[in-house]
C-alpha cells in the first residue's frame, strides 16, 4: 500500500506541473496557457475571474512572432497586463490540434484560423464574454500600441468605440526602434571568460521598442552613483535576437539569442551579474529606478551579496546609513 501511494504522489505530481505552450518547437512565455481548446468552457472559466479569452496564431519560423515575443511578452508592463485581464491560449496557424468554438463544432487548428479568418501570423483576437471577436490584431505592433490595443477589451471599451477608432488615438511611434549604445559596452569580439583577477560581469539584455530600456539609459545609466558602481565591472549588452557569437563567462560559445535562452531571460531590459569566476550571483529582471539600480552594482562589486542574500535587506540598510550621514536619499527620482 505504502509503494501505491507513493506511486500515486508522484503521477499527481507529474501531471500537475505546468506545461509551456509551444508552437512546433518554439516554446512560447509562460503568460501562454494550456487548455483543452474547447473555447465555451474556456471563456466561462475566464469570465469566473474577470478575464477575457486572447487567442494568439502564430507559426514556426515566422519574423514577427518572434518579434511581438521578444519585445511586447518580455515587457514585464505588458505580461502583467494580460495575466490580470486574460486568458491567453495560442495557436498554431498549420496545426492538427482539435479545437471546439462556440457553434459547438469541432475544428482542427488549421481549419478553426480558416473559419476565423486569420490571414496573417501574428495574429491575436480579442473575444468578449459570449465569444464574439471585439477585436482583431493583424500583424505585427510595436509593445505601446500592442498594450493600447488590449486595453480596449481590458476596459470594456467596445462598448463606447470601435476598435480602429480606439487605435486611431495611439501614436504610430513609441519607444526606440534602435538599441540605445553606451561607450562602456564591452566590444566585439565578445569573450566574456572570467579571468583571474579581473572585474566582475554584468550582462544587460534588452529588445528594440522597449520603453523601460530607452528610461534605462536615459536616467539609470546617467547618474554619478550609476557610473562609479560601473567603473568596477564589465559590462556588455546583447540584444534577445542578437545574433553575434560569444564566448560565455564559463567558456561556452554560442549566439546571443541562444545564450539569452540559456539564461531564461523572461523580461527586459534584464541585467544578470556574474562574479570574478564566471558564476551568476544575482540578476534584475526589470528596469529599477537609479538609486534601486545603480544600489545592484554595488550590492554585487561590494561582496554584500555573499553575506546578506536578501537585496531588499542590503537597501535598507544603506538607506538607514545615508539618513544617519545627513545625506538626501531619493527613492523614485
Amino acid at each position: 500500500m505504502r509503494r501505491l501511494l507513493i506511486a500515486l504522489t508522484l503521477l499527481l505530481a507529474v501531471s500537475s506541473a505546468p506545461t509551456l505552450a509551444q508552437i512546433g518547437d518554439e516554446v512560447l512565455p509562460p503568460t501562454f496557457v494550456e487548455t483543452l481548446l474547447e473555447m465555451p468552457d474556456d471563456a466561462a472559466q475566464a469570465a469566473k475571474s474577470g478575464k477575457r479569452l486572447l487567442l494568439y496564431f502564430g507559426q514556426q519560423g515566422c519574423p514577427y512572432c518572434k518579434e511581438l515575443m521578444q519585445t511586447s511578452f518580455t515587457q514585464k508592463a505588458i505580461v502583467d497586463k494580460v495575466n490580470k485581464h486574460f486568458v491567453a491560449i495560442a495557436f498554431n496557424l498549420f496545426g492538427d490540434r482539435e479545437v471546439t468554438w462556440f457553434d459547438g463544432k469541432v475544428r482542427s487548428e488549421k481549419e478553426f484560423a480558416k473559419f476565423l479568418k486569420v490571414q496573417f501570423t501574428p495574429t491575436v483576437l480579442l473575444l468578449d464574454e459570449k465569444g464574439t471577436i471585439i477585436a482583431r490584431i493583424n500583424g505585427y505592433y510595436p509593445p505601446h500600441r500592442f498594450s493600447a490595443a488590449l486595453d480596449y477589451s481590458a476596459q470594456r471599451l467596445e462598448r463606447k468605440l470601435e476598435f480602429a477608432e480606439h487605435m486611431k488615438a495611439v501614436p504610430q511611434t513609441g519607444a526606440s526602434a534602435t538599441l540605445n549604445e553606451q561607450p562602456f559596452f564591452v566590444k566585439a569580439p565578445f569573450d566574456l571568460a572570467r579571468k583571474s583577477g579581473g572585474k566582475p560581469l554584468a550582462v544587460l539584455f534588452e529588445t528594440r521598442h522597449c520603453a523601460p530600456c530607452d528610461e534605462l539609459h536615459k536616467e539609470g545609466f546617467k547618474r554619478d552613483a550609476t557610473r562609479a558602481a560601473l567603473a568596477q565591472f564589465d559590462v556588455a549588452r546583447f540584444s534577445l535576437a542578437g545574433r553575434e557569437n560569444l564566448t560565455t563567462p564559463d567558456g561556452r560559445r554560442m549566439t546571443a539569442e541562444a545564450w539569452g535562452r540559456d539564461l531564461k531571460i523572461s523580461y527586459t531590459p534584464s541585467v544578470v551579474f556574474f562574479d570574478e569566476r564566471g558564476k551568476e550571483v544575482f540578476r534584475l529582471e526589470a528596469y529599477l529606478r537609479p538609486f534601486h539600480f545603480a544600489s545592484s552594482f554595488e550590492y554585487v562589486a561590494s561582496g554584500a551579496y555573499k553575506k546578506e542574500p536578501e537585496f531588499q535587506r542590503f537597501l535598507q540598510h544603506k538607506a538607514e546609513l545615508m539618513k544617519e550621514r545627513g545625506e538626501k536619499l531619493e527613492l523614485w527620482k
